[in-house]
C-alpha cells in the first residue's frame, strides 16, 4: 500500500515545525527500512493518516536518518509510535500493535 498523501515525512530538521509547533494532536511512527515489524504497521499508519485527516497530524520518522530526534525521545525499540499534544510528548506505543490500539490512543488524546 502506498503512503497516504496525508502522511508527513518527519526529520530532525523539520520536527520542531511539523510537530512541536503544531497545535493539536500528532502521531509519529519511528521506523526503519530494515525493520520487519515496522513494515507490518505501515499500512495502519497510512490508513490512520486518512481516517483522521484534518484532526490529527500523522508522520513517519526514519530513525536511521534522524538519530537526534530518536535519541531525544529515548526511542530504543522500533516501531515506536509517539503521540504529541500541542507539541508535548504525551504517550508512546512500542511494537507492532493492531490498528485498533493506535486508534484507541488517538481517541484518548483528542
Amino acid at each position: 500500500m502506498a503512503d497516504s498523501a496525508n502522511l508527513v515525512t518527519i526529520t530532525d530538521d523539520n520536527f520542531q515545525d511539523e510537530i512541536e509547533n503544531h497545535g493539536g494532536l500528532s502521531m509519529v511512527d519511528f521506523w526503519a527500512e530494515w525493520c520487519g515489524p515496522c513494515r507490518l504497521i505501515a499500512p495502519f499508519v497510512s490508513e490512520l493518516a486518512d481516517d483522521f485527516a484534518g484532526r490529527v497530524r500523522v508522520g513517519k520518522l526514519d530513525v536511521d536518518a534522524n538519530m537526534s530526534t530518536s535519541m531525544r525521545f529515548g526511542v530504543r525499540s522500533i516501531p515506536s509510535v509517539l503521540f504529541f499534544k500541542d507539541g508535548q510528548h504525551v504517550d508512546t506505543v512500542i511494537g507492532a500493535v493492531p490498528k485498533a490500539q493506535l486508534e484507541q490512543k488517538i481517541e484518548q488524546h483528542l
